[in-house]
Order: C-alpha cells, then sequence, then structure tokens
C-alpha cells in the first residue's frame, strides 16, 4: 500500500518561513520524481517544485530563490523548505511520487496560510 504522508504545515506570517516534509511508503523511493504541488482556493492545482531520481530540482518562476526541495533517499523523505513566504503561498500543499504518467501518487495534502 502506497502512502504519502505530508506534515509541516501551518500558520506562518510574511516572510516567515517553514518547512514541509513528506514521508513515502510502499514505493521503491529511489526510483520516482518526488514533488510539491498547491492548490489555493478556486484555482487549479499547480507545480511548486520537483526533485528528480538524480537530484535535479525544477521550481515554479513564483518561488524560485525563496523554496528548496530536497529529498533523503534513506528516510524515505522529501522535504521543501519555504522561505520568506508571502500571502500568496496560501494553500494547500500536496506530495507526489511520479515514475511514469501512470504511476503516479499523491498525498492527502497539508494546509499552509501566510497571514498577520
Amino acid at each position: 500500500q502506497v502512502q504519502l504522508v505530508e506534515s509541516g504545515g501551518g500558520l506562518v506570517q510574511p516572510g516567515g518561513s517553514l518547512r514541509l516534509s513528506c514521508v513515502a511508503s510502499g514505493i521503491g523511493f529511489r526510483l520516482f520524481t518526488m514533488g510539491w504541488y498547491r492548490q489555493a482556493p478556486g484555482k487549479q492545482r499547480e507545480l511548486v517544485a520537483t526533485v528528480s531520481t538524480l537530484g535535479n530540482t525544477n521550481y515554479a518562476d513564483s518561488v524560485k530563490g525563496r523554496f528548496t526541495i530536497s529529498r533523503d533517499n534513506a528516510e524515505k523523505t522529501v522535504h521543501l523548505q519555504m522561505n520568506s513566504v508571502k500571502s500568496e503561498d496560501t494553500a494547500i500543499y500536496y506530495c507526489n511520487a511520479r515514475a511514469t504518467s501512470s504511476v503516479n501518487f499523491w498525498g492527502q495534502g497539508t494546509q499552509v496560510t501566510v497571514s498577520s
């Protein structure tokens, strides 16, 4: 049974920092590109960042220079370090594990709210 369990969401003030984590089970973690996506109210789910099996990273333009994605293959965990957060970062953040277009798993999501 595949599980992706996110943690670390919550309320943070503008300009603050937050670290999201996602622990995977039931998959060959090293074989999956891991990613974070987000969905704000009334908007479509969008890519935040991905990290490939080789450790190559990709970021949405809106988070470049502020967010950092990393993976720990031994712990089967992917992190998203969020710095200098803005109100527009408010969303539900979802962990994603993707091996192919048809082998693709999602976590349940964790709420991030940026507000003073």
